[in-house]
């Protein structure tokens, strides 16, 4: 009979008894049933909604435009909050509220404002702490985003005041950001058309 070269491995020599073989599947049993009651906790963390970051879901949800008194003179009618969208604008994590408003005309195409409001860290009524157009300039806003802490519209305006409210003749795609305390507007190299 030849001895095993590696003695480590003499078990593995044509001498095993079935007892061995017994009491090794008992012991890799064992170590499966061990491993099957010793799990970890299921993971309890939840990701947020696309589009939001955590520090946007941890501060509560974006102001809403009820009840908001917006400056504008609409006279006998109502105003209307044509287009909102939130995010983050000035990096405090608590989300903003931009909106377009104008008043409910019916006819002709009334000018349109935008406003920004927060809500203060005690979660109080929203307040309106930024005009970013003034309907007193006389245009319209249509391609209206909120994103990665840039407002971006594209505002219709007119270059005389000759020109119907029907058909504005300028177009400016516009966005604004906010920098050292303030809104900052910028107007890309050569989105202006007459």
């Amino acid at each position: 009979m030849q001895q095993p070269a590696v003695p480590e491995l003499a078990h593995a020599h044509a001498h095993a008894h079935p007892i061995h073989w017994l009491a090794t599947a008992t012991a890799v049993a064992g170590v499966v049933a061990l491993s099957s009651v010793l799990q970890p906790d299921p993971a309890t963390a939840a990701q947020p909604p696309a589009g939001e970051s955590r520090k946007t879901t941890a501060a509560g949800p974006p102001p809403t435009t009820d009840g908001v008194d917006f400056p504008l003179d609409c006279g006998p009618v109502t105003t209307v909050v044509a287009h909102q969208a939130s995010g983050d604008l000035d990096g405090d994590g608590r989300p903003e509220t931009v909106a377009v408003v104008h008043c409910d005309a019916g006819m002709s195409t009334p000018p349109d404002g935008v406003y920004v409001l927060t809500r203060g860290a005690d979660g109080a009524q929203p307040r309106l702490v930024a005009t970013l157009v003034d309907p007193e300039d006389r245009v319209t806003v249509s391609d209206f985003t909120v994103r990665d802490g840039t407002v971006r519209a594209t505002l219709h305006g007119y270059s005389t005041a000759d020109v119907p409210t029907c058909c504005p003749d300028v177009h400016d795609d516009t966005k604004w950001q906010w920098r050292d305390g303030a809104f900052v507007r910028s107007t890309p190299a050569g989105a202006r058309s007459v």
